[in-house]
């Protein structure tokens, strides 16, 4: 029960790595926030977990100061924030409009605004630990068609770093996750199925298969918790040699 007595909040938490996370951390002892732009799926988790829930569009700062302020309001704290919010924009570089653009960059805007916020409290109470979900295709691994994406992750993991360094005196420890991979609907390419997946990828991916939501989440949690004191503005990967 390594987050007893603490509250978690999760960002995206309504389907994928955000539901899963948010499952971990309950089961954990943590009291849980789930918030995400679209109601069901964030009262969905929230109603498995006996957590609550708030429903945010973080691309606009009033929502992502309204998620952190509900979190406080409602259970007197906020130790832990997994910000996992995201999209896929895909697409060549050259054939994007400029909507579509915009759209894959407020990936790193959510996480940029709930971090504001987050840091904002957490500086005045006696600090607490960010995770931020980034990905490979950020910093490591050019993927066609991804471009966009790879822009807003990397974006992530810049802002993870600086963040790290500007709040570590504050007791603010913040790091970032990179999967790989990963066995959700949202690595899969349109109109393929997990196994498809799977067999697309043995040759591509050394060890040989795809990741579980288990392995992203259980390095976040580690990220979360004491036994990670020293991790500081660090970007873990998880792609099953990938990038290696």
């Amino acid at each position: 029960m390594r987050f007893d007595g603490k509250v978690a909040l999760v960002t995206g938490g309504g389907t994928g790595i955000g539901r899963a996370a948010a499952h971990a951390f309950a089961a954990e002892g943590a009291t849980v926030v789930v918030a995400g732009i679209d109601e069901e799926p964030v009262k969905q988790t929230a109603k498995e977990i006996d957590a609550t829930y708030v429903v945010a569009d973080l691309t606009q700062e009033a929502d992502a100061a309204a998620m952190v302020a509900a979190t406080v309001d409602r259970h007197g704290a906020l130790d832990i924030a997994f910000n996992n919010a995201g999209l896929m924009v895909g697409g060549p570089l050259a054939d994007l409009d400029l909507d579509s653009w915009s759209r894959a960059l407020s990936v790193a805007t959510c996480t940029w605004l709930s971090m504001k916020h987050e840091i904002r409290h957490m500086r005045s109470h006696g600090g607490g630990v960010i995770v931020n979900m980034s990905s490979i295709i950020g910093s490591r691994k050019g993927i066609p068609g991804t471009g966009a994406y790879g822009a807003a992750k990397a974006a992530i993991t810049a802002m993870t770093r600086t963040a790290a360094l500007e709040n570590i005196g504050a007791g603010i420890r913040i790091n970032s996750v990179s999967p790989g991979p990963i066995a959700t609907p949202f690595s899969l390419i349109r109109g393929e199925n997990v196994d498809q997946q799977t067999e697309r990828l043995k040759t591509a991916v050394p060890i040989g298969r795809v990741g579980s939501l288990a392995e992203v989440v259980g390095t976040v949690l580690w990220l979360a918790s004491p036994d990670a004191g020293y991790a500081v503005g660090s970007d873990i990967v998880i792609d099953g040699g990938s990038t290696a």
